[in-house]
């Protein structure tokens, strides 16, 4: 009877560490062979490891509901599991799936906004990304109210929608890319750079607007702080900006832009024609990047009135009238004459 006792006991033994085993055989075994592209598996808020592991199941992703069940469970996750999108392109075990699943690690993909664009041209990009309907972007920044307790008198979210790389689901609605490119906005226009508007007694809409012609006049950050400081020298003494780019925003603001200014063009009755208007425009003009909005507070410590474009990228500063009409005549009569 001894001997019955000690082999039932020894199978029991036998047969739970051969159950443990093949357990986490099949909890840490790769599973699923996807196609080239992957799968996708959307989770829904709310879905509890049933409904996930079925539609993973569905998908190919692990064998069987169980399998996940236990493998959430044994993790420790089963009530931490996160909705979302998820994109499967290689075997993964249950035990991988679910951690991925815990951790939220949901499927996005890196859309560039880049610096100096427009509301409509930053449309152009979200429609171009496959994101939705340029309509729809546009719409969603025609909101102000995403900005209101940053600038009151915004009509729209021109220079609030912050230029970068932005990780985005497939799905994501344009409202949402708005309202996380305004949160790329605030978190650039830091406490640092608010107090120093504070200090210097300009407004959020101020400054977004002065960095925005900045941000539009050069695209060299060694000469953001100098371009910078000629607007700002400008202000001071009441000299209008004179500002192309204001213009073309006025051009594009009437429909009339083509690609080209004329001299006829400088002379547009519209508010953002700073060779007409003294002072900045009424709002920003485009997206200012970082670097830009930093400049817009700190203008470098130079006397310049003047610039002039190299034809490279890089621009000329000069502090007198004659000595950028020298620059004038070598830059841009002659280096064109020559061409």
């Amino acid at each position: 009877m001894k001997r019955l006792v000690v082999l039932v006991l020894a199978l029991v033994v036998l047969a739970t560490g051969v159950s443990a085993w093949w357990i986490q055989t099949r909890l840490g075994a790769p599973f699923g062979a996807h196609p080239a592209d992957g799968v996708f598996v959307d989770v829904p808020a709310g879905a509890g490891p049933i409904a996930i592991g079925s539609r993973l199941v569905a998908a190919g992703v692990v064998p069987d509901v169980w399998t996940f069940r236990l493998a959430a469970r044994l993790e420790g996750v089963d009530r931490r599991l996160q909705a979302g999108e998820y994109h499967f392109t290689a075997p993964a075990s249950p035990r991988d799936v679910v951690q991925r699943i815990a951790a939220g690690d949901v499927y996005t993909r890196p859309v560039t906004f880049p610096e100096g664009l427009t509301v409509a041209q930053l449309a152009d990009v979200f429609a171009e990304a496959g994101l939705g309907q340029r309509a729809d972007f546009l719409a969603a920044a025609g909101n102000a109210s995403f900005v209101a307790h940053l600038d009151p008198d915004a009509r729209d979210l021109e220079g609030y929608l912050f230029p970068d790389t932005y990780p985005l689901r497939r799905h994501v609605t344009a409202r949402e890319v708005v309202s996380a490119m305004v949160g790329g906005f605030e978190r650039a226009f830091d406490a640092t750079l608010r107090e120093a508007a504070r200090a210097q007694a300009l407004t959020v809409r101020e400054v977004v607007t002065l960095a925005s012609l900045i941000e539009k006049e050069t695209a060299r950050a060694e000469e953001l702080t100098q371009v910078s400081a000629v607007f700002r020298n400008r202000l001071r003494i009441g000299m209008p900006m004179q500002c192309d780019p204001t213009v073309i925003y006025a051009l594009m603001r009437a429909g009339r832009w083509n690609g080209n200014i004329r001299r006829a063009d400088l002379q547009i009755d519209d508010p953002y024609n700073t060779y007409r208007y003294r002072g900045l425009p009424p709002g920003p003009i485009a997206a200012p990047g970082r670097g830009a909005l930093a400049a817009a507070l700190a203008p470098a410590d130079v006397t310049y009135l003047y610039f002039v474009s190299r034809n490279d990228g890089t621009h000329v500063f000069a502090s007198t009238l004659a000595e950028h009409n020298r620059n004038v005549a070598r830059w841009q009569v002659r280096y064109f004459r020559n061409r």
